[in-house]
């Protein structure tokens, strides 16, 4: 599996931007999906998951109510709908992928634990 992370930006706060993770491979509906980001001088974190058909989807705490994750099987792309951005917010995002198993569900905010990543997107929220 092979992914592509795209939609990053300039925003102001307040605003929004979705990100995409297009994915090549026939197999990707069997592959769990999580966002994780990384700010300027600090450690990578989890964002939000996916499961492989959409049915269990998790968020960090300072996300919640303001980004929604989702998926289109047939177009092998996952979506990080990210809105009321906050400055806070900046980051480089990556997208990554794993086998949907009973682990992964269980990990899925575990960075180690996936074994493909995307190149990353810069988003940048302005105040």
């Amino acid at each position: 599996v092979q992914l592509q992370a795209s939609g990053g930006g300039l925003v102001q706060a307040g605003g929004s931007l979705r990100l995409s993770c297009a994915a090549s491979g026939r197999t990707f509906s069997r592959h769990a999906v999580a966002w994780f980001r990384q700010a300027p001088g600090k450690e990578r974190v989890f964002v939000s998951f996916i499961s492989g058909n959409g049915g269990r989807t998790r968020y960090t705490d300072s996300v919640k109510g303001r980004f929604t994750i989702s998926r289109d099987n047939a177009k092998n792309t996952v979506y990080l709908h990210m809105n009321s951005l906050e400055p806070e917010d900046t980051a480089v995002y990556y997208c990554a992928a794993e086998l949907d198993t009973i682990d992964t569900r269980s990990r899925y905010y575990t960075s180690n634990i996936y074994e493909y990543w995307g190149q990353g997107t810069l988003v940048t929220v302005s105040s």
